[in-house]
């Protein structure tokens, strides 16, 4: 237990950006700090001796109290310290994949407003699910569901092309509002949640304390499921300009974009990495011509019948 919470310490100050030797004091907090095993741990994890001049049983509302004298209004030369909230879980949404991206991390001093700009995955897309997740791993099944709205008049465009931006905003009470809106019409759809609704502190350090131990793992997974996005992505985008140019490849070069086209399918459902995104890279690398001539097609059709005054 004693480690664990000194694992706790550790995260608390790498996340401040400081060390060990920034700090002014260690403050002991509760009856159980008393234990001499445990002061000698604090004193070798943090380089000083920690404090014994504060009653461990009072300090909670030792520090209530000089909150509240400040709130009401008696503030001195020395009291030059400001209490914030932040917010205990990081705040984010459903991307492809079923991958979390972080919209406002843990720890942010609140009330905070961030925004970030997504995009449709297919072509001729009008509406996107937004997924609202609170947690700290890198899978939405991992994460805890907040809300879903969906955000409907998208304009039909090729995938990519779309700009949907997705506003967070946390006030001073906590409350959660998400945005969403595609930025050449207008239109909008919003939601409004308590993130910390039904939660309790034990379940907030739970879901940190699976995040932190996790983390090396959740990163591999991410990585492997964004590859399969961009793999998928590539799939589909060459499915679709075959069967609109594909008479622009002879057999033999056809053959060798099927070969590659097969190769990447039966990879995406795997676990391998490296495999994964070297067959990607393959079948960019094969398709590379077929796009050079399809965009030479483009051109051509794009110029057909006009004249080089109309051009210009």
């Amino acid at each position: 237990m004693v480690e664990r919470t000194l694992g706790v310490a550790q995260q608390v100050i790498d996340d401040a950006q400081i060390t060990c030797e920034d700090l002014k004091g260690i403050v002991l907090v509760g009856g159980s700090t008393r234990l001499q095993g445990l002061r000698l741990a604090v004193r070798e994890f943090f380089g000083q001796e920690p404090r014994i001049d504060i009653d461990p049983d009072c300090v909670v509302a030792i520090g209530a109290a000089l909150q509240a004298n400040l709130l009401a209004g008696n503030k001195s030369s020395s009291d030059d310290w400001l209490l914030l909230d932040v917010l205990p879980l990081s705040l984010g949404l459903e991307t492809m994949g079923e991958l979390a991206e972080k919209i406002i991390a843990r720890n942010t001093p609140i009330p905070v407003a961030q925004a970030q700009e997504f995009t449709t995955f297919k072509d001729g897309q009008t509406a996107m699910m937004i997924h609202v997740v609170q947690g700290e791993r890198e899978l939405v099944g991992q994460c805890r569901s907040l809300a879903r709205f969906e955000l409907r008049g998208i304009p039909p465009m090729v995938a990519g092309a779309a700009r949907i931006q997705v506003t967070f905003q946390v006030d001073a009470d906590g409350l959660l509002s998400v945005t969403a809106k595609e930025q050449s019409t207008g239109v909008n759809a919003s939601v409004v949640v308590k993130p910390t609704y039904g939660l309790s502190d034990g379940e907030i350090a739970n879901m940190l304390s699976e995040g932190f131990s996790s983390a090396k793992e959740d990163m591999e997974i991410r990585a492997l499921r964004e590859a399969q996005v961009d793999a998928q992505r590539l799939l589909e985008a060459i499915d679709a300009a075959l069967a609109q140019d594909g008479d622009l490849l002879n057999l033999a070069e056809r053959a060798e974009v099927n070969s590659a086209i097969d190769a990447l399918r039966s990879s995406c459902g795997g676990s391998d990495l490296d495999l994964l995104r070297d067959r990607t890279k393959q079948l960019s690398l094969v398709t590379d011509g077929f796009a050079a001539r399809r965009m030479d097609r483009a051109v051509q059709r794009a110029l057909s019948g006009r004249s080089i005054h109309g051009v210009i």
